[in-house]
């Protein structure tokens, strides 16, 4: 009797070619210089074709500039590396990863793991993971650093494809970078943009930081569902079964680990007495003196650090993992070790960078994205519809959201207010097209700790594997994301505390 292979379906397929053609790519590395060097040539074509838009905010020209001039080389030779150690990324990576290389040597992650797995039913551990990481921008870049790596490591500890477990953090951290159950930094400065955009045709218009708080709510449950359902039913059963290179250990938390987990526990119960004394007051520490917590916000990455490293101490301690200053520097002089490959991919990707940045190719796109989308001659829905996908193929190639929406706020704040949209609204759009392509571009800063954290489970990883693995995520996101704002705006539902979806307000 001869058994039919099942065929693969036309998604998997899909996939699979995909895949075959990205990992024909070269090294991560040898691609971001290629990328590079492209980006030098281009600028070359386009300032000798006299490439050139006006900026909608100041009416300035913007021109392509040649990279292979005189000026271009000298900045290519003299700022190497400046560009490097000035990598917004790299920085915030290894302060990081001290408190969190600590408290994974020192066994503190491995423990919490297990009360974690013994305490969240199997089936909510995806959904959990996901939530999480849609949240994770409440701490700025501190989820692409923490989140990610530890959804691989829960997954190891349960049994299943740790590669999994980080493309589901992944997608939750960078897909979902907009949707929050609380506000952000970002909501702030959005609003604030988005408020000077309004006013060129509303002199008056007032935009506040909870414009989009009601829909980004909506959001984080819709992502959080969407991104379980594509982990569980397409991401794991095309990676497959996992062979664990040792063995797990035993699942059953032992006497002197659940000693250390009551230190830690305790140390960290101090710390968030400690966190709300220096942030809660009006005058506290933390606080600049306008009374706002962009203090606290700016200094996000090192509490973080400083906030695994003394649970992770006093972990270590009371389980007998740590018993000298020695193993406290062993722990993170091995962490940072493990970071070589990350910190020759930053070199490569912060030349890329900065590259594209002096080239001016990226504001040019932006700017043209623009009069397409102006041009186009759509109205309602369908112009909302095509402006959600020209950001997110702008996005692609820049990645800052608040730089892209300086760029292009004020073009289509007040086009749309003209067509009946409120800037709420116009804003909302373009933090979902901002969003769900983040995962799926080489550009996006963190992409190379990423593929360095996949190699750590999957040496021969390439990048054409991890983008191929985040596609379901982006295009599910897009399309899921994209119907909740249609329903929003056909039920006029607010889109936060006094914000409505029409223009003149109701």
């Amino acid at each position: 009797m001869v058994t039919k292979l099942r065929p693969r379906s036309f998604t998997a397929g899909l996939l699979d070619r995909i895949e075959r053609w990205g990992n024909k790519l070269p090294h991560p590395f040898n691609l971001f210089i290629l990328f590079s060097l492209i980006v030098l040539i281009i600028s070359y074509l386009a300032h000798a074709l006299g490439l050139a838009v006006v900026h909608p905010l100041t009416g300035k020209q913007i021109a392509a500039v040649n990279l292979l001039d005189r000026q271009g080389i000298q900045n290519i030779i003299t700022k190497a590396v400046g560009n490097f150690t000035g990598f917004a990324p790299l920085g915030t990576v290894l302060v990081a990863m001290i408190g969190v290389g600590v408290a994974e040597r020192s066994g503190l992650f491995s423990a919490a793991l297990k009360g974690f797995v013994r305490s969240v039913p199997s089936w909510l551990i995806t959904t959990a993971l996901v939530f999480a990481g849609v949240n994770a921008s409440l701490a700025v870049d501190a989820g692409y650093v923490i989140l990610i790596p530890l959804g691989a490591v829960l997954f190891a500890q349960v049994g299943r494809h740790p590669i999994a477990g980080l493309a589901a953090a992944f997608a939750g951290v960078s897909g979902g970078f907009s949707a929050n159950l609380f506000l952000t930094p970002l909501d702030p400065l959005l609003a604030g943009l988005t408020q000077e955009a309004a006013r060129l045709y509303d002199p008056k218009y007032v935009v506040p930081a909870s414009a989009n708080y009601y829909l980004m709510i909506g959001s984080t449950f819709l992502l959080t569902g969407i991104g379980a359902i594509v982990t569980n039913w397409i991401i794991e059963p095309r990676l497959g079964p996992y062979r664990m290179q040792e063995e797990p250990g035993s699942a059953v938390l032992g006497i002197q680990e659940k000693r250390g987990l009551k230190a830690a526990g305790i140390t960290l119960v101090f710390e968030l007495v400690i966190l709300l004394f220096l942030v809660a007051p009006q005058d506290a520490l933390l606080r600049d003196a306008k009374g706002t917590l962009e203090p606290f916000f700016q200094g996000m990455v090192v509490l973080m650090a400083v906030g695994f490293l003394l649970p992770a101490l006093a972990y270590g301690l009371a389980a007998g993992t740590i018993t000298s200053n020695r193993d406290v520097a062993r722990m993170i002089e091995e962490t940072l070790g493990t970071m070589g490959s990350y910190i020759a991919l930053a070199f490569a990707a912060s030349q890329f960078v900065a590259y594209f940045g002096w080239s001016n190719l990226g504001l040019i796109l932006a700017v043209s994205g623009a009069d397409l989308l102006r041009g186009s001659g759509l109205s309602g829905i369908p112009l909302i519809v095509l402006f959600i996908f020209v950001c997110a193929a702008i996005d692609l190639f820049v990645a800052s959201a608040s730089a892209k929406w300086a760029v292009i706020g004020p073009v289509f704040v007040p086009m749309l207010m003209i067509l009946g949209f409120s800037p709420e609204m116009t804003q909302g759009a373009y933090r979902i097209g901002d969003s769900f392509t983040n995962i799926i571009t080489p550009l996006m800063p963190y992409m190379p700790l990423i593929i360095a954290f996949a190699q750590k489970y999957q040496p021969t990883i390439g990048l054409g594997t991890l983008l191929t693995l985040m596609l379901p995520y982006s295009v599910s996101f897009a399309i899921g994301w994209t119907l909740l704002l249609i329903a929003w705006l056909l039920l006029g539902i607010p889109l936060g505390p006094g914000s409505g979806v029409v223009y003149p307000p109701a």
